[in-house]
C-alpha cells in the first residue's frame, strides 16, 4: 500500500499538469496535488503507529485525505476541467482507496474496542 498510495499521489500530479491554468484549475490542483500526497505520506505514519489507537487516528486521517482527493477528481469531472476518461483512472483509485481505508479502520476500531472489553 505504501507504493500504491505514493503511485496515486505521482499520477494525481501528472493529471493536474493538464488543468487550465484558470482559477479554478490552480484552486483545484493545489487542494489535489496537498490531499493525494498526504494519503501518501500519512499512510507511511500509520506504518509506524506504536499501537492500535494511534493506528485508528493516522488512518482516520488517511481517510479523510483520500475521500478529499475523491472529491476534487469528482469536481474536475463535474466542472468539465478536463474529460472524464483522463480522470477516470485517478477517480476508480481514489475510490478503491477510500473503500480499503474505510474497512482498514473499521476493522482495527473493532479490535481497539474488543481488547478495551477484556
Amino acid at each position: 500500500m505504501k507504493l500504491r498510495t505514493q503511485d496515486f499521489a505521482v499520477v494525481v500530479v501528472r493529471l493536474c499538469k493538464g488543468l487550465p491554468l484558470s482559477i479554478e484549475g490552480r484552486t483545484i490542483a493545489a487542494q489535489l496535488i496537498r490531499c493525494s500526497a498526504s494519503v501518501a505520506a500519512n499512510y507511511r505514519a500509520v506504518c509506524r503507529a506504536r499501537s492500535r489507537k494511534e493506528f485508528v487516528a493516522k488512518m482516520g486521517i488517511v481517510l479523510e485525505e483520500a475521500d478529499e482527493a475523491q472529491f476534487w477528481l469528482e469536481l474536475i469531472v463535474k466542472l468539465g476541467l478536463l474529460v472524464p476518461d483522463k480522470v477516470k483512472s485517478a477517480l476508480n483509485e481514489a475510490t478503491e482507496l477510500v473503500a480499503i481505508f474505510t474497512a482498514s479502520r473499521r476493522t482495527a476500531q473493532r479490535h481497539l474496542m474488543s481488547s478495551r472489553s477484556r
